[in-house]
Parts: structure tokens; sequence; C-alpha cells
């Protein structure tokens, strides 16, 4: 599919970045992308804005939405030792990361999981994530053949080390 982003489709990828590089690398890529904007709206360049992410409810029960998103997006309840390690982190995962980001619909699933295939696959070191993120696009949709896809287009757009890492992981 070669989908045109739009400027707020961009914003909230580059958004959800934080949750996978940190919020240094994605207020820098939202950085980048606004001095981009400005560039191009400089040279006479009209970028479709598209419409802004649905708000949410901040008094919903942000644990129970988030493990009913993070189930029903990997296919099944995800738990195990490093949750019960870390309860915590499960907890952040559920209440943020998959109740606050995923919950939004300016993005389907699917274009989540392709954006956070991408983002893992160029981090490097993450294989466990990238692996995991990999079987979770499978399940909302992604093909073999789109991730063999984007594996190729890492190798020329990357570098070799993150497109053949990314072939090993697929």
């Amino acid at each position: 599919d070669n989908k045109v982003l739009t400027v707020n489709e961009e914003k909230e990828l580059l958004t959800q970045l934080y949750a996978y590089a940190g919020f240094p690398r994605s207020l820098n890529a939202l950085g980048t992308l606004m001095t981009l904007l400005n560039e191009r709206k400089a040279a006479g360049i009209a970028d479709a804005i598209g419409p802004d992410a649905d708000p949410v409810d901040p008094n919903r029960d942000r644990y129970a939405i988030g493990d009913t998103i993070q189930t029903e997006l990997v296919g099944q309840p995800v738990a195990g030792p490093l949750f019960d390690f870390a309860p915590t982190i499960s907890q952040f995962l559920k209440e943020h990361l998959f109740c606050d980001v995923f919950e939004r619909k300016i993005l389907t699933w699917q274009e989540r999981e392709f954006a956070t295939i991408a983002m893992l696959a160029g981090i490097g070191n993450v294989n466990a994530q990238f692996a995991s993120h990999m079987r979770t696009g499978m399940h909302n949709g992604i093909t073999g053949d789109q991730l063999k896809a984007m594996a190729e287009l890492l190798s020329r757009r990357v570098g070799s080390a993150t497109g053949d890492n990314a072939m090993t992981v697929a």
C-alpha cells in the first residue's frame, strides 16, 4: 500500500516512537518533522494536515481498556516472569501505551505495528521485542511478504546490517 500519511498521522507515529526509542528521540524526530514541514511550506508545498486524533476520556478505566487492547492486539493475554518480577512495567504498558496511545483512532493497529517494527529495526539490539512485534503485526494482517519488503527497504535506506537483522528476525 502506498498510503501517503497526513501531517497528523506522521505526528502520531513520531509521538508513539517515545515508547520504543525514548522521549529524546521522539522529540528530535518531531522537531525534524516540524522543520521539514516549515521548509516545504516556504517552498509553496501544502501538506495535508488530516484529522486530529480522537480525544480520550481521562476518567476511563485505563488499565482495563489497555489490557483489552493489548490482548486483542497480541491475540492472547500478555503475562510472564518479567511482568511478575516488575508488575509496574505491565501496568505502564497497559495504562499508557495500549490505552492512551493505541486507543487513539487516528491510525490503525496495523499501521502502528508497521511503524513499531521499523522503529525497533532501526534501534537495534532489541530482537526479542522486534520478533514479538513482527508476530503481533502478522496477527493484525501484516504479511510475511510485507515484512520481507520492509527488510529489503531497511537494507537500502538504513543499512545492510539493519536489513539483514530484520530478515533474520522475520
